[in-house]
């Protein structure tokens, strides 16, 4: 299996992980594995030009500028990277702070249409 196969398998997986821990009401961590199957995602598609980065900020930047900037993708991909992150880290992080039920299901749905075009260009 190639790693780019693995990647879109990684991000199916945290996406079905995503929708049963929202169904358990932990929305915050629900927010969490919506974003990294984005970025599971982001990642195949940079690895598809060969490109690897190793910081959570590299892959956003290069995504943005090798698919958001020419338009190989729709540009909403890379902001839903963008927004998923901070999502992701109150989620992760947050103390006093929480992700709402709304902007979960919001980040599931993100991940979802993101995984069908990966699935659509990589697979």
């Amino acid at each position: 299996m190639t790693e780019i196969k693995e990647l879109v398998e990684k991000a199916q997986d945290s996406i079905t992980a995503a929708e049963a821990l929202l169904q358990k009401s932990f929305s915050g961590f629900a927010a969490s594995r919506a974003y990294y199957a984005m970025f599971y995602l982001a990642q195949a598609f940079l690895l598809d030009k060969g490109l690897t980065f190793s910081s959570h900020a590299a892959v956003i930047a290069a995504f943005g500028k090798e698919y958001a900037k020419t338009k190989l993708l729709d540009p909403k991909f890379h902001k839903y990277l963008i927004l998923s992150l901070s999502e992701r880290q109150v989620g992760d992080y947050g103390i006093g702070e929480s992700v709402n039920t709304e902007d979960t299901v919001k980040l599931i749905t993100w991940a979802k249409e993101f995984l069908e075009v990966a699935k659509g260009h990589l697979l």
